[in-house]
């Protein structure tokens, strides 16, 4: 129960720390608030979004800024404010002052949930461009009059602009935006900088061209237009690059590799194991695993599996693995996919997080099994949003270097 409503309340307040979810935490008579476009530190006039006497917490949007912090910077968007577009969080600070924040959402996810103190850095990822003109993919919504634009934050209200500036020139949205899409619900645009091409889907059915030509690891993949791929043209490679350092993958050792989508990480990593060695590649989706048998048909030490993570760990299929690449979806692995891996007795795991908190309540459960956090990279793979990439080193209580 909410109570009364204080939906469009002003409220006065000095904020405090960021949280996760792209807003900072403040309080009002007591109550918790989320406030989102402020800043630590800052004093601001809000206006509650939702709750009521009754609620446990308020969210509120920060309409003025009556003191504000030296990372504040004029937004990008016109509408990246509040009642605008919920896509891009952090509009209103320097892309070293988010990335700041970013690392301290990171760390705290892990001193709350893990129980681990580590000082977090969030590096760019190659290609950074002031944090602008990075998305290669992108969806849209469309009204009932046939306009597209994007949600507006927690809701289904569609919010009307002329371009998107974190959007990469490739996509062309501005071109999108113009047009008039009568009986569509919703469009989604992907593009590959290192080919050119483009995918252009209305209510998911591709417009021409159903797939993309991908460049990174050294490869070309092959993925469908409404495939999983990195959204920032740097992001492949960059995470590539980190898991094989942490790693280090042997000649003659067994990688499994679980949520692989389209084999990135099986087909960059076959050569470092040799023709001794081999790779167990699982993946759920049908689609990208189809991508992935073309992707990898060069590769014969790879072995595809089309199937659920949890319920082919709970088959016993792979009795052992030397090595594991986790990259479970936004919810992380859980405890029971955790478990499994552990008792495959792997020398180390890298984990590749895409939400700080699952990658936190993960790290729980492995240190609850005596596996410990030994190395973490934090990348900027989505600037100017509360989203960051991770990717985690986990061992067995070794509590130091890779061996």
């Amino acid at each position: 129960m909410t109570g009364t409503s204080l939906v469009g309340t002003d409220v006065e307040l000095t904020v405090g720390p960021v949280a996760h979810g792209g807003h900072c935490v403040g309080r009002s008579e007591g109550r918790v608030v989320f406030v989102r476009h402020a800043l630590p530190g800052e004093q601001v006039r809000a206006v509650v979004t939702e709750g009521g006497t009754a609620s446990r917490y308020l969210r509120a949007d920060a309409v003025a800024v009556v003191s504000a912090a030296p990372d504040r910077v004029p937004q990008r968007c016109p509408v990246a404010g509040p009642g605008g577009c919920g896509g891009c969080d952090w509009q209103h600070v320097s892309v070293e002052g988010q990335r700041a924040l970013k690392a301290e959402v990171v760390a705290e996810q892990l001193r709350r949930l893990a129980g681990v103190e580590r000082a977090v850095q969030v590096e760019a990822v190659p290609g950074d461009a002031a944090g602008l003109g990075w998305r290669t993919r992108l969806r849209l919504a469309v009204d009932r009059e046939g306009r597209a634009g994007l949600r507006r934050h927690r809701s289904h209200q569609v919010v009307h602009l002329a371009d998107c500036p974190l959007s990469h020139p490739a996509v062309e949205v501005g071109s999108l935006l113009a047009r008039r899409w009568p009986g569509a619900g919703s469009l989604a645009v992907a593009v590959s900088v290192a080919t050119g091409d483009r995918v252009v889907l209305v209510d998911g059915v591709a417009q021409g061209r159903s797939r993309l030509a991908e460049h990174a690891a050294g490869r070309s993949w092959r993925v469908t237009g409404d495939g999983f791929w990195q959204v920032h043209p740097g992001a492949a490679d960059a995470l590539v690059d980190a898991v094989r350092a942490q790693l280090r993958p042997r000649p003659g050792e067994q990688l499994v590799d679980l949520y692989a989508g389209v084999g990135l990480f099986a087909g960059a990593l076959a050569d470092d194991l040799g023709p001794a060695g081999g790779v167990d590649a699982v993946e759920a989706a049908a689609g990208a695993v189809r991508d992935a048998r073309r992707n990898l048909h060069d590769r014969p030490g790879v072995r595809l599996h089309e199937a659920r993570v949890d319920r082919w760990l709970r088959g016993g299929t792979v009795p052992r693995a030397d090595v594991v690449v986790l990259d479970p979806p936004r919810i992380g692995a859980g405890a029971e996919v955790v478990r499994r891996i552990v008792g495959l007795g792997p020398r180390a795991v890298a984990y590749v997080a895409c939400d700080p908190a699952a990658l936190a309540r993960d790290v729980g459960t492995f240190r609850g099994l005596g596996w410990e956090l030994t190395a973490l990279r934090a990348l900027d793979t989505f600037p100017l949003t509360h989203h960051v990439e991770c990717v985690a080193l986990l061992q067995r209580g070794t509590g130091g270097e890779i061996s």
